[in-house]
């Protein structure tokens, strides 16, 4: 969907978010955390008035970033694209957000290449 006069879209955006978690399917992957880069790019309805400078009006980065923290807290994940999957549907739970754009990266796997990892979009219907 396109921006019109009608229908205004910002982004939030968390860029290069590093945290640690249990992720992979190897043995070596179990025994111990490994470094994760996630970003996240989400395009918001604005609301019909005012945001008024209130945190209540707009969708909050804050609580996107708490809610991969708690996911990552929850256990061993076998999967770059679970993980990816889940954070989109923590952004989609908000009515507002129309479309996210999810990219998760493993930092310390190949020594040869400074990530690997995927990206996923998904929009309301």
């Amino acid at each position: 969907m396109f921006a019109t006069a009608e229908t205004k879209l910002y982004r939030i955006l968390v860029r290069d978010l590093v945290l640690k978690c249990s992720i992979g399917i190897h043995a070596h992957e179990l025994l111990a955390p490994q470094r994760v880069r996630v970003n996240v790019d989400m395009a918001v309805f604005e609301q019909a008035g005012p945001m008024n400078d209130d945190i209540a009006n707009v969708v909050s980065y804050e609580d996107v970033i708490d809610g991969i923290k708690r996911m990552l807290a929850d256990g061993h994940i076998n999967l770059v694209e679970t993980l990816a999957d889940k954070i989109a549907g923590l952004c989609l739970a908000d009515e507002r957000v129309q479309s996210v754009r999810i990219k998760v990266e493993k930092l310390d796997v190949y020594a040869e290449a400074a990530s690997v990892g995927i990206e996923i979009e998904r929009r309301r219907e």
